[in-house]
């Protein structure tokens, strides 16, 4: 739908960031000329007045709040109170004062991390609501599940256009490779590249293996918010996944097979495994919208392997 772009005036929050580049980079392809994206030096979106400025400036036709404060277990377990304040005073105020300013529509990405810990899979978005999130990611969970509950409360109020989607984990070229902040695959291609340079003769990994996690390749992942903000009009949220499910420990052999690390795997069991399993229901998004995830798992990681290895300071 490149007629549908071509004069929009779109914001998107942590547009620079790993998931955020590539949407721009795609936004761009289809005609859309008028792409803002707010830095923090000059747009702390935790202030209302300057997202009040950043709004009467742009006079945007949609924002598409990408924005998060995140990182993995250990980084949640570090900053449970900021993670949540953060995250949650970002999206109630663009929405907010999105809808006082009549901005035509608005896309709230939400996270997995909102799922109850023990939901049944694959994680249907009707069972949302049945339980409390994985302790370790909780506060964060929560504060983007609020703007589910103040999107459909906004919609049945105001009539606003708010839609709410739930990425699953992503990885790709561009990710967050930092150790102490990065997610499970990211950390893992970057433990096996280091060890692999250095000669180490083997790598700890966190937990027991037996967690099970839905990972969805960057471009799959754009590609699917950028179907729901042309063709989705509504509050009911909507799953963004890749619909299987892989064990940590398959995870780690597939990427030291990958990474060509020859050293043994030392799992270290004082650390948590997180989330039970995590895989997601995907059939309301190809309902909707017509969404399917297209990238083969080992495809994209070799890719996302290649793109380290080269851009690494090693």
């Amino acid at each position: 739908m490149p007629a549908f772009w071509k004069n929009k005036k779109v914001i998107v929050t942590g547009g620079a960031g790993f998931l955020g580049r590539v949407l721009v980079d795609q936004l761009r392809q289809k005609g859309c000329q008028h792409i803002t994206i707010p830095r923090s030096a000059q747009y702390d979106l935790r202030e209302t007045a300057a997202i009040e400025k950043l709004y009467a400036k742009t006079k945007p036709d949609m924002v598409i709040h990408l924005a998060a404060s995140v990182g993995g277990i250990g980084a949640n377990r570090e900053n449970p109170g900021k993670f949540f304040y953060d995250n949650l005073i970002m999206g109630v105020q663009l929405i907010e004062l999105a809808r006082q300013m009549n901005i035509p529509k608005f896309v709230a990405l939400g996270t997995i991390c909102a799922y109850p810990k023990f939901c049944p899979v694959p994680f249907k978005e009707e069972n949302i609501w049945n339980g409390y999130p994985e302790e370790t990611n909780a506060p964060y969970g929560l504060a983007k599940k609020m703007l589910l509950v103040q999107s459909q409360a906004y919609r049945q109020q105001y009539g606003y256009n708010s839609i709410y989607l739930l990425p699953v984990n992503l990885y790709g070229p561009g990710d967050n490779f930092a150790l102490e902040s990065s997610h499970v695959i990211p950390a893992l291609i970057r433990k096996c590249v280091e060890a692999k340079q250095r000669g180490d003769k083997s790598i700890t990994v966190w937990g027991t293996g037996k967690a099970t996690r839905e990972f969805l390749y960057v471009d799959d992942a754009v590609r699917g918010i950028v179907l729901a903000a042309e063709k989705y009009n509504s509050s009911e949220p909507v799953n963004i996944g890749a619909g299987f499910e892989i064990s940590i420990k398959d995870l780690v052999q597939l990427i030291v097979r990958l990474t060509k690390f020859k050293g043994e795997i030392v799992w270290d069991k004082t650390k948590p495994d997180g989330q039970p399993r995590r895989c997601l229901d995907t059939k309301r998004a190809y309902k909707e919208f017509g969404f399917k995830a297209k990238v083969p798992f080992e495809t994209g990681l070799k890719k996302t392997i290649a793109w380290y290895e080269q851009n690494s300071k090693h």
